[in-house]
């Protein structure tokens, strides 16, 4: 199954986009989704890793949630 890790900025406040991303991950993944981490950061770090390797970048990538949902979907269900 896979993992998903969301690194965010705390003092950038970017709580909410990670939330929002962790509810379109789970809403269209559900239980196909070993978890779904959160993890506290700073410098204004965003960046989503799917089984360890990095699927979104905000310094190399436009913030999209669908996007991002997209990117994580080769990693569900793949052999381990």
């Amino acid at each position: 199954m896979t993992r998903v890790e969301i690194e965010y900025c705390v003092p950038c406040g970017m709580l909410n986009r990670a939330q929002d991303v962790s509810a379109a991950l789970l809403r269209q993944f559900g239980e196909e989704l070993d978890e779904v981490a959160l993890v506290t950061g700073d410098d204004g770090v965003f960046v989503v890793r799917a089984d360890g390797d990095v699927v979104f970048d905000k310094t190399e990538d436009g913030y999209d949630v669908n996007a991002i949902v997209r990117a994580v979907r080769p990693y569900v269900g793949a052999a381990t």
